[in-house]
């Protein structure tokens, strides 16, 4: 299906029901990112999967399957088709039809904001230094090292 020109440059992949599962790995987000997806739809996601895609800024939204299936016959009848998605609004436009979806407050802030776990660490960035500044015993110490024996 991808390969049809109709769906060349898709950033939205319409799935089906457990998408993600046995693709836990952070490799699998990678290569739909690669391959240009920003945004999954489906009626379910194994766990893992998806908290791994939030934590990369592949949006993965909750739809229902009858939604699901509204939108593939949709897709169907108009290859290439625009699917606008409005993560303030938690809804997909596509055609006329409005679908709703799912996606929890944490990451939908996350995706919203444009952080990943470092940003979210940058945040802290000056609370981090002026803690460092402030103690001289997390630094790491060169021992000297004790010469060998002669053999």
């Amino acid at each position: 299906m991808l390969n049809q020109p109709a769906y060349r440059g898709a950033s939205v992949l319409v799935a089906g029901p457990d998408f993600g599962t046995g693709s836990s790995r952070e490799h699998a987000v990678w290569a739909l990112r690669d391959f240009g997806f920003a945004v999954i739809f489906s009626p379910r996601f194994a766990d893992i999967f998806r908290g791994n895609a939030g934590k990369q800024g592949l949006l993965t939204g909750v739809v229902s399957e009858t939604d699901i299936e509204r939108m593939w016959a949709v897709i169907e009848a108009h290859p290439g088709v625009q699917i606008t998605v409005d993560l303030e609004a938690r809804e997909a436009v596509i055609a006329d039809m409005r679908v709703p979806f799912e996606i929890d407050d944490y990451t939908r802030w996350r995706l919203l904001e444009g952080l990943d776990d470092i940003g979210l660490t940058l945040r802290n960035e000056d609370k981090i230094a002026a803690y460092e500044a402030r103690r001289e015993s997390w630094r790491p110490r060169t021992l000297p090292v004790p010469p060998l024996p002669a053999q």
